[in-house]
């Protein structure tokens, strides 16, 4: 079956075509400026062009019917026109696309070819000084509809149209790398801004530590200092009350300071320092690792902070009861959306009845707390492994 135009008939179209494009400067509004006279050459329930966007994808523009193809981009290796657009034929016609190999291949982004029935389709390559820009797609429901006489009137209308599209889209394409620059440079400020704003914030926080060290800490000190090399007595049970005083009360102030680090510089590396503070001098290889591209700062604030008392805890009974000559942290997915957090050594092991204060009853409370699984086996050392089923 074929639909005929007279010549006079068929340039007439083609120059409305022509003049419906000047007017226009976007593609969509384009396209449909020039549907009707699409459709006077050949008559269609779709039509759409495929143009070459970035390597190995196509962006479609669509009339007739809205479907997913002009929603989101498609592979190349996963359009039902991959054989033309990748030179492996001229044109393509199906009589039925709905039973084409060609366009319903397996893993082919073909939903809307049996959604809309598109069953008739013929497809032209689009070229702009010899160059392949794209294709012009037209399907209709009827099967058998289209011919290779369908064929030469696709290519004459798409010859028409690609120096028009091909501008349209260069003028798209430049304007989206614009808005890309610009969205660059709006994170390259807020990047800067942010790292103003971290050191302001490092600052006040070591202007707080300093005059809490200076009015509390430094001056617990002095008064010791007067009583140790004073000529009266000493009394024993109350200078090591005062120093126990003093070590608690610094104690606080360092904890305090770490939330704000886990807040500043996030859970790995607020972790790794209270692991180096943990051993101190002590000849400890220390590791830390997070494959889960930051997941723990992702958690809620309470489960995040709780998961890093557990660390620290752990941390600590490592460093000062085990022995180990090696200390890691481990963070990894747990399927399917939670976490695990591992800290292990290669020291002794941890004891049948361990010492009340530990720090376990104080980890098992924590990890009750936020519903984290919790296990502890003596291997070659000692492994606490916290676990997360689903990350809140």
């Amino acid at each position: 079956m074929t639909h005929g135009l007279t010549a006079p008939a068929k340039g007439d179209v083609f120059l409305r075509i022509s003049a419906h494009l000047a007017e226009r400067t976007d593609i969509a509004t384009a396209l449909e400026a020039v549907a009707g006279e699409i459709a006077e050459v050949i008559p269609f329930t779709h039509a759409d062009l495929c143009l070459n966007d970035r390597p190995g994808w196509l962006s479609s523009y669509e009339v007739g019917i809205r479907t997913r193809w002009s929603r989101a981009r498609t592979r190349v290796d996963a359009s039902p026109i991959r054989e033309l657009i990748t030179g492996h034929c001229d044109f393509m016609l199906c009589t039925d696309a709905m039973h084409d190999p060609r366009q319903t291949f397996e893993g082919a982004c073909s939903e809307p070819i049996f959604n809309h029935k598109l069953r008739s389709r013929v497809h032209v390559l689009m070229k702009v000084m010899g160059q392949p820009i794209g294709t012009l797609n037209i399907s209709h429901s009827t099967p058998g509809l289209y011919s290779e006489d369908t064929v030469t009137r696709a290519q004459h209308v798409a010859d028409v149209l690609s120096p028009y599209f091909h501008a349209l889209h260069t003028a798209e394409q430049a304007q989206r790398a614009t808005q890309v620059g610009q969205e660059a440079r709006a994170r390259e400020e807020g990047l800067r801004r942010g790292a103003l704003e971290l050191t302001q914030t490092l600052e006040q926080e070591r202007q707080r530590i300093g005059m809490d060290l200076h009015d509390q800490t430094l001056a617990d000190l002095t008064r010791l200092l007067r009583t140790v090399t004073g000529d009266g007595r000493l009394d024993r049970a109350g200078l090591g009350q005062h120093i126990s005083e003093t070590i608690t009360d610094l104690r606080r102030i360092i904890d305090t300071a770490v939330p704000t680090l886990l807040e500043l510089f996030g859970f790995a590396h607020a972790v790794r320092v209270h692991l180096e503070r943990a051993v101190r001098d002590q000849t400890i290889a220390l590791d830390v690792q997070d494959d889960t591209d930051g997941a723990p700062d992702r958690l809620d604030p309470t489960v995040r902070t709780a998961m890093f008392r557990i660390a620290q805890e752990a941390i600590n009974n490592a460093a000062r009861h085990s022995g180990a000559t090696r200390i890691g942290v481990y963070i990894a997915p747990h399927a399917p959306r939670g976490l695990t957090m591992t800290i292990r050594d290669n020291g002794s092991g941890m004891p049948d009845t361990p010492d009340r204060h530990s720090g376990l009853a104080h980890i098992r409370t924590r990890a009750r707390l936020i519903s984290a699984g919790l296990d502890i086996t003596n291997d070659y050392g000692c492994a606490l492994r916290v676990t997360l089923e689903r990350q809140p």
